[in-house]
């Protein structure tokens, strides 16, 4: 009985340890190499109010946004599924390792306002 007990109580201890994880690394990425690799992503979107110059647009706020987000819109910019002529040539030269390390890199990164 205090073996089941112990072994419950370690069991909730790991599961707690593993919720309490950053979303970064669920990624399966590097997030230092992602900061490398976003180096381009930051033209655009790491500027002030998130607004280009030209063409005039708003473009999405990354940081902190959820890995698995990125990683699932930069493949379908890759494949063409999703049409923008910018993010499909960043995304066309792109190896999956490099689109978890920049989803791990954005979703670790602040959230702007």
């Amino acid at each position: 009985m205090i073996k089941v007990m112990c072994a419950a109580s370690a069991l909730r201890a790991l599961l707690a340890a593993v919720l309490l994880l950053p979303v970064a690394a669920w990624a399966g990425g590097d997030a230092t190499a992602g900061k490398v690799k976003a180096d381009t992503c930051m033209g655009c979107h790491g500027i002030a109010n998130y607004a280009n110059v030209y063409p005039s647009y708003r473009v999405p706020k990354l940081g902190g946004q959820h890995p698995e987000y990125i990683v699932s819109a930069l493949k379908a910019y890759k494949s063409g599924e999703r049409s923008h002529p910018t993010m499909h040539a960043q995304a066309a030269q792109m190896s999956d390792q490099d689109m978890a390390d920049i989803a791990a890199f954005l979703s670790a990164a602040p959230q702007a306002k």
